[in-house]
Formats: structure tokens, C-alpha cells, sequence
């Protein structure tokens, strides 16, 4: 009699543990890690900012930070992080063609618009005949670029071009003879600024804001906050609607964080609140 006790005992003993280990595995299982490779700033900022709402859903979020437009989409497409924030669409629809491909968007986020900054003049109008302006070498820029210069009346364009994919080689009239030198890294141009490098500099919002600049207040023109050129997360096709995905766009999306983007960047950094 006393050797059934035990044995049962020894039976319930086994099953609590059983269930125990059952139940530590399905709340393991609940929680879901992924990478997101993303500039310093704003970015990684804003991701920083959503991460306790998503650890609430059951989302672990690491973020991996880039300084260059060159290594997070390698990264993604080999596979090394899950989701990427740093570009705009028409980058990477240059990305995808250039290197064959299928990445693709998860949402628009927000909009960095893009601004010409100088020490020599207050107004872009002012630049003077001859003047040399110093942009990047991000060609999937150069529209953002063109059509600041074009509504200055500055420049115009040839009939029927398509500013996602302009070039200089785009423009029809120059009429001040402006000398666009295009061969630099985007993250250096807040630094040819400060050094008074050429008459003019095309700075791109993060590595502005990163540099201390405020767009709003420094640029002398800025881009328009309806500009088709806002920031999203990218992913691999097939991924952009896995859950984990999912609950990224919603917290990176939500109204709190549209404001607190509003808030800490004071208009520098615009949200877009959807595609």
C-alpha cells in the first residue's frame, strides 16, 4: 500500500514538472527576436523608442547600426538581420536593380527632408554664376536634389523626365552655370559643410541632424514635406507580413510615436503616418 503511495506521488511529482518545462517552453515560444539594421539617426533613435512597446508584444528587438548606405541592404538580402531602416523607396528600387534584387518595402515611417546648406549665401536664389554645389553619390537622390534646384529657378529639365531616376545629365537650362560635383559619400557632407567646402552643400536630413544641424532653421531650402521620398523599413519578400514585422510597422506607425518623432526632432524629421 505504501509502495502505490510513493509510486503515485512520484507519478504527480513527474507531471508538475512535465508541465512546468511545458509551460516555460510555450512562453519561450511566444516571444520572437529580430535584428533590424538601421543610421545611427534618426533611426536607430526611433526604433530605440518602440523597443519596450514591442517587448510588450512579445517582440525582441535588436537594432544594428550602419554608418553607410551601402552595407544594410547587403546585409539584409544575405540574410543577417530580418528588417532594414534607412531608405526611401526610390533607393531601393536603384538597389534592387543594380544588384539584382527583391527586396522590398514594409511601410513608409517618416520623411527626411532633404536640405542645401551654405556659408556664403541665406537663399538659394543667391548663389552667385559659377557657383560649385557638392552632393552626394546616393543617385537615388539626385531628383530630391533636381527639383529643389529646379523650383528655385535655377535650373529646368528636359521634357519627360522622371525625377526617380534623373541625373544631371537631366538638366535642359543651367543658367547660373552651376558646377554640381557628385562623387562623395553622403555621410561626409556635413563635414565639406563645416570646412566651407564649395558654395553649396546637399546634406541628407539624418547626417545633418546627426551633425547638429537643425534642417528647418540651417538649410537654405529645403525639401517639401509632401515629397514621395519618405523613409521605410525594408525586408525579403515574403517576410514583410510575418507577425514580428507586422508589429514593428504598427508600433513604428502609432500615433504616440508619430508625435514623440514630431516632438524630439522638431520638425527636422517629419512622420508619415501612411503609404
Amino acid at each position: 500500500m505504501q509502495k502505490k503511495r510513493i509510486l503515485g506521488l512520484l507519478a504527480v511529482a513527474a507531471t508538475a514538472i512535465l508541465l512546468v518545462g511545458c509551460g516555460k517552453s510555450s512562453s519561450e515560444s511566444k516571444t520572437t527576436t529580430i535584428t533590424v539594421g538601421a543610421s545611427a539617426v534618426p533611426h536607430a533613435q526611433i526604433l530605440k523608442h518602440v523597443q519596450p512597446e514591442l517587448k510588450k508584444e512579445g517582440v525582441n528587438l535588436k537594432i544594428k547600426v550602419f554608418q553607410d548606405y551601402v552595407l544594410p541592404n547587403k546585409a539584409l538580402a544575405s540574410k543577417e538581420l530580418d528588417a532594414n531602416y534607412f531608405q526611401h523607396i526610390p533607393f531601393l528600387k536603384n538597389w534592387n536593380k543594380e544588384n539584382n534584387g527583391t527586396l522590398v518595402s514594409a511601410g513608409k515611417v517618416h520623411l527626411e527632408p532633404i536640405g542645401v546648406y551654405s556659408k556664403k549665401v541665406k537663399n538659394l536664389k543667391d548663389l552667385k554664376d559659377g557657383a560649385t554645389v557638392l552632393v552626394s553619390s546616393n543617385v537615388a537622390d539626385y531628383g530630391r536634389v533636381l527639383t529643389l534646384f529646379k523650383d528655385a529657378g535655377l535650373i529646368t529639365l528636359k521634357k519627360g523626365t522622371d525625377l526617380t531616376s534623373a541625373t544631371f545629365n537631366d538638366i535642359k537650362t543651367n543658367k547660373r552655370h552651376l558646377k554640381f560635383k557628385h562623387s562623395y559619400e553622403a555621410k561626409l557632407m556635413p563635414t565639406f559643410y563645416k570646412n566651407n567646402e564649395g558654395d553649396a552643400v546637399v546634406i541628407n536630413a539624418n547626417y545633418a541632424v546627426q551633425a547638429g544641424l537643425n534642417p528647418k532653421k540651417d538649410a537654405i531650402a529645403l525639401e517639401k514635406s509632401d515629397s514621395p521620398y519618405a523613409n521605410i523599413v525594408a525586408a525579403r519578400k515574403g517576410d514583410k507580413n510575418k507577425p514580428a514585422i507586422k508589429k514593428l510597422m504598427k508600433a513604428l506607425r502609432s500615433k504616440s510615436t508619430q508625435k514623440w518623432i514630431e516632438k524630439k526632432y522638431k520638425g527636422a524629421i517629419l512622420p508619415v503616418s501612411a503609404d
